[in-house]
């Protein structure tokens, strides 16, 4: 990797960020005080983890380069996994670990 794209990476790993404190991680945090609550998730929320999945798939290669972000982006697949196993759970699925 040569500077210049060490460079650009490191302006879309400010971006990931930043999208991920302003906008990703209040409404992830939303939705998990709803399921915690007892609710279920609609079809927007399921959009949206679906979008947040997608878009981790596509950026796992800049995760794999920048072990600082391992253990951020553990902690979010965890939530992600709490939030799913508490809506199945919710929905009469299988209960929660």
């Amino acid at each position: 990797m040569t500077a210049n794209e060490h460079g650009s990476e490191d302006g879309l790993i400010v971006v990931l960020l930043d999208r991920m404190r302003t906008q990703r991680l209040p409404r992830i945090l939303g939705i998990k005080t709803k399921v915690d609550a007892g609710g279920t998730l609609n079809q927007s929320d399921i959009d949206f983890l679906s979008e947040v999945f997608d878009d981790s798939n596509n950026n796992k290669a800049i995760l794999d380069r920048h072990p600082e972000l391992h253990d951020i982006a553990a902690q979010m697949v965890s939530l992600y996994r709490e939030i799913t196993a508490r809506a199945l759970a919710n929905e009469g699925g299988a209960a929660p670990e």
